[in-house]
């Protein structure tokens, strides 16, 4: 090692074993949401565009000399900013390089494995964190009869299920994504032995059960974001129609509603997400909840009160198609830059492609671990909360 100028090619042994120890963290979201993954570079704050097939169009059988004059499809897409490049660094030198091949030492490639794995592993719950944060894009939410989602059985999965079904989500890939808190209650659950999958495969990979049409999965970057101070607040006296997002509230009650807050009304058995709060409800302020709005009338002069949520985990229901992770590899200078080597080493799990560069320095190099990424919830309505631990 040291300065040693040895290509890239000799570490890839190294380092797909690094990715097979990152492969099983707790991400649950890297492997449940549509991804684009390509090997081109993009710089932050540039656009990206990532195809979406239209949904697909059924005919009747019937016999024919020749097949249907069909198929033809136009092939929208999303557009999405990389909003980050980030990197992850490891430097040997040549001292610390001879101390550790020497006899009876661990040796550098061993290390080395361990240093890509925890490299990556950052990288990734980077990704992941960003990815959970979209819970403010939720349409709306359940809270569980419990405190603890998963608790006692598993009808939270059936009722995050409804909303969905109530937003016109389609059925097939739903994904699940829940707390280690949520996830140990489930795993306590006798029920879960009856429907674990029945095989680890590529797509199977990291869920822990699949419930309720769902493929649920455990992350460890859930939020649990802080919540308004509101209290006492109430709705003002105009009439509200079943899909109303703007709510004007009365001159009452004191505190803040925060956007990501979960509330509820009196008399409307519904959660909501609040998109726009407001700084002081005594104000008689707006505020927008989440599409596709109001589920239950407000009859003018009712007034109802509102409540918000207790601060809790904001575990997410979606489907797949709901919300995109674009990756690609890092910016460089026209002409290169001092990296006298490059490789992309792509998981065959996650879809996610890293960059690792290699700078030689005076009696030391340097490798450097690169990613960049953008998220983006494109369809609100396909996104649920549950607001439980």
């Amino acid at each position: 090692m040291g300065s040693t100028p040895n290509t890239l090619t000799n570490l890839i042994p190294t380092l797909y074993e690094a990715l097979d120890v990152v492969s099983r963290e707790l991400v649950g979201f890297i492997p449940s949401v549509t991804r684009d993954s390509q090997l081109a570079r993009a710089a932050i704050g540039q656009t990206v565009y990532s195809p979406v097939a239209p949904a697909a169009t059924a005919g009747n059988v019937e016999a024919n000399t020749v097949p249907p004059d069909d198929g033809q499809q136009t092939i929208g897409n999303i557009s999405m900013a990389i909003t980050k490049s980030r990197y992850t660094p490891i430097r040997w030198q040549g001292e610390e390089s001879m101390q550790m091949n020497s006899p009876g030492g661990l040796g550098v490639r061993a290390l080395m494995r361990d240093q890509f794995a925890q490299g990556m592993r950052t990288l990734c719950n980077e990704i992941e964190a960003d990815l959970a944060g979209l819970y403010l894009y939720g349409s709306r939410a359940i809270v569980p009869n419990d405190t603890t989602i998963f608790k006692t059985n598993l009808a939270d999965a059936a009722n995050v299920r409804k909303i969905l079904m109530d937003n016109g989500a389609p059925t097939s890939e739903l994904k699940m994504v829940i707390g280690t808190d949520a996830g140990a209650a489930l795993r306590s659950q006798a029920t879960i032995l009856s429907v674990l999958p029945s095989a680890q495969d590529m797509a199977t990979q990291g869920v822990l059960i699949n419930a309720a049409g769902f493929q649920i999965r455990e992350s460890a970057q859930i939020k649990s974001p802080v919540i308004g101070t509101h209290s006492g607040g109430t709705v003002g006296t105009a009439a509200y129609a079943v899909g109303d997002t703007s709510i004007v509230l009365a001159s009452a009650g004191s505190g803040t509603i925060v956007a990501g807050d979960v509330i509820s009304f009196a008399n409307d058995p519904n959660y909501y997400v609040v998109v726009t709060g407001d700084t002081d409800v005594s104000g008689g302020g707006t505020i927008v909840i989440a599409e596709p709005g109001l589920r239950v009338a407000i009859a003018g002069s009712a007034s109802p009160a509102i409540t918000v949520r207790a601060k809790a985990n904001r575990s997410m229901a979606f489907a797949r198609s709901a919300i995109v992770l674009a990756t690609r590899m890092p910016a460089l200078p026209e002409g290169g830059d001092m990296g006298v080597d490059r490789t992309t080493i792509t998981d065959p799990r996650s879809g996610l492609s890293f960059e690792v560069s290699k700078y030689l320095q005076y009696r030391q190099v340097r490798y450097e671990i690169a990613i960049a990424w953008g998220v983006k919830a494109v369809k609100t309505e396909h996104i649920a909360l549950m607001a439980g631990s």
